[in-house]
C-alpha cells in the first residue's frame, strides 16, 4: 500500500513538474513577442498551460515580477479547483492572477474575495494592468458604494470584494421589487484569498438583512440596573465551560421582588427571564476590550480569531441589547429579520470555487468534507530557516507577561525587531503600558490600511510592534538592513489559540522567502485555552498542542452539525427565492403590475414570519434529547411541516391581499428601510433562550411541587 501511494504521489508530482517545465518553455518563447502579438496570443490561448505562460510574461512585463515555479504551481492548483497552501511572503496575490484570468475568460464573472476592503482595493489596483492587457475588465466593491456603481463592478469580468459585501448585496437582491434594483448576475466562480479565514473561521456566521419597525423597550435598562449589583455564587452561578449562567434562589427572589412578579418562570414573564439571562451573560462572559469595544457610543464586536473590530456584527438581538445597556449607550433598533445566509451557504452557490491561504493543511479534512475541496501544499521558493522554539509554560498570567516583557527588552537591546501577537486589544494595551520606555507601535484592530503600513515596517532594526494576531494580514514583512545578521524578525505569541492554524499564521510572519527568523509562544495555566479545556489533574503537565487538537475536533463536529441543521432551511430558501425571482423577472406572468408587486411583498413578509417560526422550532427541539430523541430529526420534520404551511399561505394570501390593495393601491417607495449586519454562529438564535425555556419548565415544576408540599 505504501508503494502504491508513493507511486501515485510521484506521478502527481511529476505531472505538475512537467506542466511547470512546459510553462517555462513557453514563457521563453512568448517573452520575445511584442505587446500586440502577446495580446493576440492571449485571445487564442486554448490550454491552461499556454494561458498561464502568457499571464506570467505579462506580469513580468508590466509589474517587473517574474513568477517563481512555486507561484505557477499555485496558479495551476487554483485553476483546478483546489485550496493552495502557500506560506507568507510567497506571492499568493500574483499566483492567483493566472487562475482568476483563466476563469474570467468565460465572461461569466469571477469574484475574488478578500478579508477586508483595503486588500480588495489594493489587489484590484495592483493587478488591474495584467487583466486589462489580457482583455478583461476589473471592478472593485467597497462599503457604502452606490447601487449603480455596484452593478457596473459586478458586470466586470473580475470583481474584487469582501465576502460580506457580496453576501449583503445578494440578500438585498432577494428583496428587490424591480429587476433594475438587483446588482448581481448569476454566480459563476469564486477565488478566495485567505480561504481558511472565510471557509473555516467565518463560515458559520450568518449575514442578516432586517427591516420594519421595532420599538425599543425600557426593560433591558431596568434589568441591567438590577443585575449589575448581583454577586456571583450568591445571585447566580457560572458554568465556565458551557458558557452559561444560572440564577440561584436568591437571584430569582431579587428579580421577582424588583419587578413585582409572583413567578419569574411563568409563561407571561418569559421576556423578563430572557432579559435577565442575557444581562447576566453579558456581565459574566463578555469583556470590554476583549470581546468588544465601545467607540463613538456604539458597541463594536471584536472577532475572536482576528482580534479586530468587525463592522456591523451584532450578537443575537437580546444579548447585544444587554451589552448596550451594560455600557450605557443608545439601544439599536432590532427590527425583523427579512433574510439570512451563512458565508458557508453563500460560497456553495458558486459552481466553481478555489482558494489560497498560508494555513490550510490542518483543516484539509474539513475542506474536503464540507466543500469538496482538496488542499495542495505548495513548497516554498526557498527553504524555511526560521527557528520555532518550544512553548514556554508559566503557572500564572502575571508570570507569563513579565517573562514576555523581559524577552522583548532582551531582544530590543540587540536591535532585533520583535512582533508580539496578542489575543485581545486589552492585552496589547497592557503590554504597551509595561514597555512604555521602549519605542513601539500598537495595532488595535482599527484601520486596515494604516495597519498594513505599520506591519510592513515591523522587520526594521529596533522595531517593536504589539498587535492583535491578525492585524495587517496580507502584508509582507521585509527585513531591514542588517536585521538578518541579528536573527531576523522575532515573533512572540502571548497565547495559544483553539486552532493551531491561528498560531501558525502568527509564526509565518517571520522567515519569509528564506529569511532567518524566530518564533516562540509564552503560555500560562490561566490562559483561556487552559481554563476552558485543560485537565483538572494537577499532577499532569498540560499539553497545549494536544488540547488544540481535541478542541479542533470538537469545533469540526459543531460546524458539521450546524451545516446539517442549515441544510433544510437553505433548500427552502432557494425554492422560495427561485419562485420569487421568476415573479420579479416576469418568467411567471402576473396579470398586472399591481399583482406582481403584491406577490413580491407577500412572499417577503411570509418568508420573514417563516424564519421566526423556524427559530422558535430550533429553540425547542433541543429538549427532545431529554426524552432520548434525535433533535435533528425533530427539527427536520417540523421544518418540512412549516414549509408546507408557508406554501399554502403564499397561495392564500396573494389573492386576498390583492383584493385589499386594489381599492387603495400600493406605493413601493413606502416600503420600510432595511439594514444589514452580521450575527454570531450560534446554532440557536440566542445563547440563552433554549436554556431559559428549559429552565423555566424545570423551575415551574419545582415550584409547583414545593407549593403542593406546603399545602
Amino acid at each position: 500500500m505504501r508503494r502504491f501511494l508513493r507511486s501515485l504521489f510521484s506521478r502527481s508530482t511529476s505531472t505538475e513538474k512537467s506542466q511547470i517545465d512546459l510553462i517555462n518553455d513557453r514563457r521563453a518563447v512568448l517573452a520575445k513577442l511584442d505587446d500586440q502579438e502577446l495580446k493576440a496570443s492571449a485571445g487564442r490561448a486554448g490550454t491552461l498551460v499556454e494561458f498561464v505562460a502568457i499571464t506570467a510574461v505579462v506580469a513580468a512585463r508590466l509589474l517587473g515580477l517574474g513568477m517563481f515555479d512555486v507561484q505557477l504551481q499555485g496558479a495551476l492548483a487554483l485553476a483546478s479547483g483546489k485550496i493552495a497552501e502557500m506560506q507568507t511572503g510567497e506571492g499568493k496575490t500574483l499566483a492567483a492572477v493566472p487562475a482568476v484570468a483563466w476563469y474570467a475568460k468565460q465572461r461569466q464573472g469571477v469574484h475574488v474575495m478578500t478579508v477586508n476592503d483595503y486588500l480588495a482595493r489594493r489587489d484590484a489596483s495592483w493587478m488591474r494592468g495584467i487583466y486589462e492587457f489580457l482583455g478583461l475588465s476589473v471592478g472593485c466593491i467597497r462599503q457604502n458604494m452606490p447601487k449603480e456603481e455596484r452593478q457596473r463592478a459586478y458586470q466586470c469580468d473580475v470583481t474584487y470584494a469582501t465576502a460580506n459585501e457580496v453576501g449583503f448585496d445578494y440578500l438585498r437582491d432577494q428583496l428587490a421589487l424591480f429587476p433594475s434594483d438587483q446588482v448581481h448576475r448569476p454566480f459563476a466562480a469564486a477565488v478566495i484569498d485567505e480561504a481558511d479565514s472565510l471557509l473555516i473561521d467565518e463560515a458559520r456566521i450568518p449575514l442578516v438583512i432586517a427591516g420594519g419597525e421595532s420599538g425599543q423597550s425600557s426593560l433591558p435598562n431596568m434589568v441591567d440596573r438590577l443585575t449589575r449589583s448581583f454577586r456571583q455564587a450568591h445571585h447566580y452561578t457560572v458554568d465556565e465551560y458551557g458558557r452559561n449562567v444560572a440564577l440561584t434562589e436568591a437571584g430569582i427572589q431579587a428579580v421577582e421582588s424588583a419587578f413585582a412578579c409572583d413567578n419569574l418562570f411563568a409563561e407571561n414573564n418569559l421576556a423578563l427571564l430572557t432579559a435577565v439571562q442575557d444581562s447576566l451573560h453579558g456581565h459574566a462572559f463578555l469583556r470590554r476590550g476583549i470581546d468588544y469595544l465601545v467607540k463613538d457610543g456604539v458597541v463594536e464586536s471584536v472577532d475572536e480569531f482576528k482580534g479586530r473590530i468587525v463592522p456591523d456584527r451584532r450578537w443575537p438581538a437580546g444579548l447585544h441589547t444587554a451589552i448596550e445597556s451594560k455600557e450605557g449607550v443608545a439601544l439599536k433598533m432590532q427590527g425583523t429579520i427579512l433574510g439570512s445566509i451563512t458565508l458557508q451557504r453563500l460560497i456553495a452557490l458558486y459552481p466553481k470555487v478555489c482558494g489560497m491561504t498560508g494555513t490550510a493543511a490542518t483543516q484539509a479534512e474539513e475542506f474536503r468534507a464540507i466543500y469538496g475541496l482538496e488542499v495542495e501544499v505548495i513548497p516554498t521558493n526557498r527553504p524555511i530557516v526560521r527557528i520555532d522554539h518550544p512553548d514556554v509554560l508559566f503557572p500564572t498570567k502575571r508570570e507569563k507577561e513579565l517573562a514576555v516583557i523581559e524577552e522583548i527588552r532582551r531582544a530590543h537591546r540587540t536591535g532585533q525587531p520583535v512582533l508580539i501577537g496578542t489575543a485581545s486589544v486589552a492585552e496589547s494595551e497592557r503590554l504597551s503600558a509595561y514597555t512604555v520606555d521602549i519605542p513601539h507601535r500598537v495595532l488595535n484592530a482599527d484601520n486596515e490600511e494604516a495597519e498594513a503600513d505599520i506591519i510592513a515596517r515591523a522587520g526594521e532594526a529596533d522595531a517593536v510592534t504589539i498587535s492583535t494576531n491578525m492585524a495587517g494580514r496580507g502584508t509582507d514583512i521585509r527585513l531591514g538592513r542588517g536585521v538578518a545578521a541579528l536573527g531576523g524578525l522575532y515573533v512572540i505569541g502571548t497565547n495559544k489559540h483553539e486552532s493551531r492554524r491561528i498560531d501558525n499564521q502568527l509564526r509565518g510572519r517571520a522567515g519569509r522567502q528564506g529569511d532567518p527568523g524566530v518564533s516562540r509562544f509564552f503560555v500560562s495555566l490561566e490562559d483561556d485555552l487552559m481554563i476552558k479545556y485543560g485537565t483538572s489533574d494537577s499532577n499532569s503537565r498540560p499539553d497545549p498542542d494536544h488540547i488544540q487538537r481535541v478542541v479542533e475536533g470538537q469545533n469540526l463536529d459543531i460546524r458539521r452539525l450546524l451545516y446539517q441543521y442549515s441544510g433544510e432551511i437553505e433548500a427552502q430558501r432557494q425554492a422560495v427565492q427561485k419562485y420569487r425571482q421568476d415573479v420579479l423577472s416576469g418568467a411567471i406572468q402576473c396579470s398586472s403590475e399591481l399583482e406582481r408587486l403584491v406577490s413580491l411583498t407577500t412572499i417577503d413578509e411570509l418568508w420573514s414570519e417563516h424564519l421566526a417560526a423556524l427559530a422558535e422550532l430550533r429553540e425547542g427541539v433541543v429538549w427532545v434529547t431529554w426524552g432520548g430523541g434525535n433533535p435533528y430529526i425533530a427539527y427536520l420534520k417540523g421544518a418540512v411541516k412549516l414549509f408546507g404551511r408557508l406554501e399554502e399561505r403564499i397561495s392564500e394570501e396573494i389573492p386576498k391581499r390583492l383584493s385589499e390593495v386594489r381599492a387603495t393601491g400600493i406605493d413601493p417607495s413606502q416600503r420600510s428601510a432595511t439594514w444589514t449586519y452580521l450575527t454570531t454562529d450560534q446554532l440557536f438564535d440566542s445563547p440563552n433562550v433554549r436554556f431559559v425555556r428549559g429552565l423555566a419548565r424545570i423551575m415551574a415544576a419545582r415550584r409547583r411541587s414545593r407549593r403542593k408540599g406546603l399545602t
